[in-house]
Order: C-alpha cells, then structure tokens, then sequence
C-alpha cells in the first residue's frame, strides 16, 4: 500500500452546524486526552467511562458536557479519541472546537476520522465506502444496504474469490519454480477455477445499475397535454396536495420538483407545463413549455399522461411523438370517468387512487432488473471499475488456458485480477485514489 501520512492529532465538529439538543466534538491522535483535559474540569480522564463537567477556558466555564474517552485501538479511528458532547447551539460547538485547537490539535480534513480507521485497519476501503454511503442515503432500503457493506459483505464476497484465485496462482507457480518437484494443474481444472470466478464476479457486476441507482436517485418527468391530470399525478404519487389543480388550462406554468421515495428507489418527481400551441398560451405559460420540453430531454423516465374520458387526440400524439423514443410509461388518466378502458396504457384514476400502486411498480420495473433490488449490498462506480478490471483480467487468462498456452503467462493475467479486486478492499492503494475516495467525505467523519 502506497501511502505517505503523519498522524497528528485532529479535532472537528462531528454533527451537523446548527441548533439542536446536541453538538458533538471529536478528537483523534496521541495527544487527544492531554488536549481534552486541558479544557476539562475533570484533569484525568479515564477510558470507558463517560465523565460529566465544564469545559473552560481559562477557568471560565463554557459549557457543560459529557466526554466519553476511548483508548487505542478500541475507538472508531483506532486511536486515543475524546469526544466532547455539549449543548447544540452554533456558537458553543465552535468555541469548544477553537479550544481544542489552540491547545494542540489541527483541524480535521474531509473524512479524515474514517481515513484513519482505515489506515489503523479497523475498515477496509470498501466497508469506509460503505460509512460514506449510509450518510448521503436517500432512501431506508439503500441504508440497510449500505450497512451490510460496513458490516463486510462485500468485503468477504471479495475475499472468497480471491482466496481461489490465490489458491490457483499458488498451484501454478508453485509448478513453474519447482518443475522437478511439483506438477502443472491440468488445463481442464484451470478452465474450470477461472471460470468460476468470473461468473462470481459477473453476478456481483449484475448488480451494479440498481447500486447507481439507488445511491444517486433518477429523474421522473410528468408530461402531456394541459389538464391530462399531470398535477393530480404528482400529488397522489407524493400522497399530499403539493400541486395547484384546477379545471383552467395552464394552471402549472413553471415546473415543480418533489423527493420520491419508491420502494428504495430515491425519485425526483416533476411536474411540468402542460404542452400546447404556442399561439394559445401567454408569455410566462411559453417559458414553462420550454422547461418542460427541457425536463423531458434531461429525465431518465418520462410518464406521458393523456386524458382518456376525452379520448386520446391529434394534440396528445404530438406530444406522445416527442417521447415515444425515451424510456416512458403511457398512462390513460381519468379512466373512472372514461367509459372503456385503454388496452394501449396503464389506466389510472388519481382522484380514487385507482392503478396507483401499480404504476410506482412499473416505474421500478422500466429502470431496474426484475431481482435487482434483492441484492443484499451494493457497489459503487470505482468498485466496479476493479471488479470489470479484475473480469478482463480473467477472461484473458481463460482464453490462454483454453489455447494451452504457457501457465506461468496464465499466472500474469490471474495476478492482475487479484491485484484490481485488492484495490476494492484497499490492500493496494495510492495516495491519489485515496484522496479522491475521502474528498466526498464531510469534514467530522
């Protein structure tokens, strides 16, 4: 592992800046008890157990806190940590913080407390990854997800296949540096052991889009037609009045955003403009037709909303024209009010709820594999980057195999393999990587 670090003794706010019951102040290194009792009451603090004072300064009390000390290695970051819980207000969380750093600590870069709890080996890069994902969460499903990460599910499926590729690179140059006392493997048992291997890795890679999309959420835009029951939509989907609906013509002229939650999938859902003739509408009802022919462009799934107790008309193919090649779900509104039902179209009806239900499955079922969300971790784009690396790596080394050539340029491409799935869990690093691992990081974590 390529990394150059001095472990000074940092301090940062670990909770969020604002008012609140509670405000949180950490501090890591060697000197973290020294810099503690310094501005304690309390002038000996005794790991395990939580101590109740003052922090002053210069005799002048500041706040009353509760510290709670940890002795290396038994701490988050595998070092001595102190952490100061005092009353939540700004002011007082960032004075107690100046303390500490005029009494010996430095301030804390971006992640660098789970930095340290991986350099010290209590994570492994991926299980740090995983600490990442469970803050930014956007929905409960991706942070039950995320913890089993942190937990090392990913991490011992790694391990699994490693182990067998080592075993396999053992047996072959085992063969090659004592070719008098150990045998080759046979061709057949090498085809066999590769591609086992990749077909792990390949179902872990099936997983990856619902990963992406789970940790970054996707964008839903709701278009058609003025009064197809766009706004309506938008409410019973969210299950709250958010949107204005009336009976008048472009009564939404600017679009409206709102944070979904569909079964762990994190949505933003929009509601746009109604799409007429430009000759009908007035100046600001014309720049909320261009937002919403924008948002069509930009969204990863558009629900086209035509109004069926009217019938589908010339002015709904037009729009239904402009989206028919974009991944879309074409939806009959109204259809408590509609005589037949559509046979072409999902048929809802907003105002009783009808087909709702079934529409948030179809949204799932037009951005992620049937199984997807079944999956019990997650990965992220550099994981995958490793874990493809890692199944090129294999591939070729099949291919060699399968052409019976020479076993020690077999074992070439068995090591690439297991040097790009070390890179997942860290055990191969570079400074570059892991700066930009950590930069995503908030400062305090």
């Amino acid at each position: 592992m390529n990394i150059n670090y001095e472990f000074e003794t940092i301090s940062a706010i670990a909770t969020p800046l604002g008012i609140g019951g509670v405000g949180v102040i950490r501090i890591s290194g060697d000197k973290a008890f020294e810099i503690a009792e310094k501005i304690f009451s309390s002038k000996k603090l005794e790991a395990g157990k939580i101590h109740h004072g003052w922090i002053l300064d210069n005799e002048q009390k500041v706040d009353e806190v509760i510290v709670l000390p940890f002795k290396n290695p038994h701490s988050y970051t595998g070092e001595d940590v102190v952490e100061i819980q005092c009353h939540g207000g700004p002011k007082v969380v960032k004075k107690i913080l100046d303390l500490t750093l005029q009494n010996g600590a430095r301030m804390a870069q971006k992640g660098e407390f789970t930095k340290r709890a991986f350099l010290n080996k209590k994570l492994d890069l991926s299980q740090a990854e995983a600490v990442l994902d469970i803050i930014h969460a956007k929905t409960s499903n991706f942070a039950q997800k995320s913890a089993n990460n942190l937990s090392g599910m990913l991490a011992r499926k790694i391990k699994e296949i490693k182990d067998s590729l080592f075993l396999l690179y053992s047996r072959i140059i085992a063969a090659v540096d004592f070719p008098e006392d150990v045998k080759e493997p046979e061709y057949s048992y090498l085809i066999e052991e590769i591609e086992k291997n990749i077909k792990k890795i390949t179902d872990i890679l099936k997983n990856a889009n619902a990963s992406n999309i789970m940790r970054q959420g996707i964008k839903i835009a709701i278009a058609g037609c003025p009064n197809a029951g766009k706004s309506s939509l938008f409410n019973a989907l969210l299950n709250l009045e958010r949107a204005i609906v009336t009976e008048i013509p472009g009564t939404t002229r600017d679009v409206i955003q709102e944070s979904l939650d569909i079964d762990g999938i994190p949505a933003t859902l929009i509601d746009t403009a109604g799409i007429r003739d430009n000759d009908e509408v007035d100046k600001v009802e014309a720049i909320g037709i261009e937002y919403t022919k924008n948002c069509v462009e930009n969204s990863d799934l558009i629900l086209f909303l035509f109004d069926w107790s009217k019938g589908f008309d010339e002015n709904d193919a037009l729009i239904y024209e402009m989206i028919e090649n974009k991944p879309h779900i074409k939806i009959a509104a109204k259809s408590d009010l509609a005589e037949v039902p559509n046979p072409e179209a999902l048929n809802i009806s907003s105002k009783t709820g009808y087909n709702i239900e079934e529409l948030k499955e179809k949204i799932k079922e037009a951005v992620l594999d049937k199984d997807a969300m079944e999956t019990e971790f997650v990965t992220n784009r550099r994981q995958e980057e490793c874990l493809r690396n890692a199944k090129n790596a294999l591939s070729n080394a099949l291919i060699a195999a399968q052409n019976g050539e020479l076993q020690d340029l077999i074992s070439i491409d068995i090591k690439t393999a297991l040097l790009a799935l070390d890179e997942i869990t860290g055990e191969v690093i570079t400074d570059e990587i892991l700066e930009n691992i950590f930069e995503h990081f908030c400062i305090g974590k």
